[in-house]
């Protein structure tokens, strides 16, 4: 995988796909042709965003809206997950074999709502000056629809005002698909998905760069910004290092003669550890990344998975399903890397299990949502602790997965759905504020602490570029590692495990050495076990040259340490 041209290429797409975004919006916004009379209640709903979300931040999402998800057809394109391929061309072709499918008459069957249509683009019934074009366009809005049936986190249906943004050139040897193609090799996807995570960080870097760049100016990271400048992807051999010495750990203790061991190459043998948390079946596994980015520790909880599943003597065809369904949990304050890190692991799943798709599987994986919500207007009551997570959730995208959910939440809010239930809302306002509800119950109970495993690459951000928002919190409720993000991190996550769970992390050395971190590191000592560490100073990230991002990967077991 050659990193500096994949790096090229995603910062040029961001670039055109901005530049043609922008330029799209502009004309649907002061034209009046057609096709957009045809289409006006995308038209109006394109104004509805220019106005509320602003006109930059618009253009940035439609223009991530297509590249995601050209890229991920371009990923299962090359996999063989779509037949015909979506916007591949076949060997020695230069059509994308879709297209080239239907001028030969096989249009495929979720496309049959779409059919009469595009036939009549080729035809030259409808009339158009580009008939390739339309009727391959149509076709794509067609197939991204038939797709959100299956991945609705990634391809929710585009019939509205993004696709009316779709790039209008496709067919082109210059065209945004083309370059797709080209950029994104068929032998970088086949070195596996891994390839998604490394194309977002390299998609977003030029972001981040303006984002540094206001730092300098001493300007405070706004939540919009903090994916940017946070964002880091981890070093396949690092989340080995900690996945393996917390998931792999914990099942060797419960399964001494299992022969894990011998597939993981960085695990580390520690004391004897007598008091260990019991586990009787997979199932039981419950594995976090508070801050999964694109989901490359959540692929390798997968991978390790798979192993204990197969060790356990569980078919092949259910495994994939079962972790998906029962293991592994992902959380990030991002939507878009979300969205990725729910397809990573439908990508890792679907390598093991043919039939994946069709099984109508939804990864356990949410974006953190700013969500306010009035109990009264719902006439609902909840427990003081919850209600504070409930109110804290207004900052859900600035606060993320340091929001506290007390243990039993889930209980309680089975309990209060329940009681909801019989209730009918038939006021429109009643039912969104209900919606809104339970959709901060859905993201709240991701939060609660029930987890045996916890492996994150947290955001590292010092006080200094913390909004006030963020400055003030991690303030009053973490005290002793309020110096940066990372530090709070290793505080949150160890607060999100049941006992005798592990930890794994990887952040910046100063921790172990600064006096801000004195009280921190008293803490951790007296109430829970460092269990392996790696101090690797600087140039563990390949991306990163200098000697300033300088960090040690470590796993604490939450449980004080022998006194011996």
């Amino acid at each position: 995988m050659d990193l500096n041209s994949l790096k090229k290429f995603a910062q040029e797409m961001r670039r055109e796909l901005i530049a043609q975004m922008k330029a799209r919006i502009e004309y649907v916004l002061s034209h009046d042709d057609e096709y957009l009379r045809a289409h006006s209640a995308e038209k109006k709903k394109i104004a509805e965003l220019d106005k509320s979300k602003g006109r930059q931040e618009l253009v940035e999402e439609a223009a991530y809206l297509w590249f995601n998800r050209l890229a991920a057809f371009r990923y299962m394109d090359s996999r063989g997950y779509t037949s015909p391929r979506v916007i591949s061309p076949r060997s020695g072709e230069s059509q994308p074999e879709l297209l080239a499918e239907i001028k030969r008459g096989n249009i495929p069957l979720e496309l049959k709502p779409y059919a009469a249509d595009i036939e009549g683009f080729l035809s030259g019934r409808i009339h158009s000056s580009q008939p390739d074009r339309e009727a391959y366009k149509l076709a794509l809005l067609g197939i991204c629809n038939a797709w959100a049936e299956r991945m609705p986190w990634l391809f929710t249906k585009v019939d509205d005002w993004a696709g009316l943004l779709l790039p209008q050139d496709l067919l082109s040897e210059n065209s945004i698909i083309a370059r797709m193609v080209s950029g994104l090799s068929d032998a970088d996807c086949k070195e596996g998905v891994e390839i998604i995570g490394w194309l977002y960080q390299f998609y977003i870097s030029e972001k981040k760069d303006e984002v540094f760049a206001l730092l300098k100016k001493n300007v405070k990271v706004s939540k919009e910004n903090i994916p940017a400048a946070t964002q880091l992807f981890t070093p396949h051999w690092i989340v080995r290092f900690m996945v393996e010495n917390s998931l792999g750990r914990l099942w060797l203790l419960n399964r001494p003669d299992s022969q894990l061991k011998e597939r993981m190459k960085y695990f580390i043998e520690s004391d004897p550890e007598p008091d260990f948390l019991r586990v009787t079946d997979p199932t039981e596994l419950k594995c976090l990344d508070p801050c999964c980015g694109s989901g490359h520790i959540l692929a390798y909880f997968f991978e390790l998975l798979y192993a204990i599943y197969e060790e356990e003597g569980y078919a092949p065809a259910e495994i994939p399903s079962l972790i998906i369904e029962h293991n592994i949990y992902g959380i990030d304050i991002d939507e878009r890397a979300a969205e990725l890190a729910a397809f990573t692991l439908a990508m890792v799943a679907r390598e093991k299990d043919r039939r994946f798709f069709e099984r109508g599987i939804t990864p356990h994986v949410t974006a953190m949502r700013d969500i306010q919500v009035d109990l009264r207007k719902l006439n609902v009551r909840l427990s003081p602790d919850l209600q504070e997570s409930l109110e804290l959730l207004k900052e859900g995208r600035n606060f993320g997965s340091l929001i506290p959910v007390p243990a039993g939440a889930a209980a309680e809010i089975a309990e209060i759905e329940a009681g909801i239930e019989s209730h009918r809302f038939d006021d429109l306002f009643g039912t969104a504020e209900l919606d809104d509800l339970k959709a901060a119950f859905r993201i709240l109970e991701y939060l609660e602490p029930r987890y045996h495993v916890v492996v994150t690459n947290p955001p590292y951000m010092g006080s200094k570029g913390m909004n006030d928002s963020i400055k003030s919190y991690v303030g009053k409720r973490y005290p002793d590692s309020k110096s940066d993000l990372f530090a709070v991190f290793m505080e949150r996550c160890l607060e999100g495990l049941v006992r005798h769970g592990y930890m794994g992390m990887i952040n910046q050395q100063s921790w172990m050495f600064l006096s801000s971190f004195e009280d921190l590191r008293k803490k951790l000592l007296e109430e829970d076990t460092i269990v392996v560490m790696a101090h690797l100073g600087a140039h563990a990230f390949e991306t990163i040259g200098g000697e300033v991002v300088q960090t040690t990967s470590f796993v604490l077991k939450k449980a004080r340490p022998p006194k011996e």
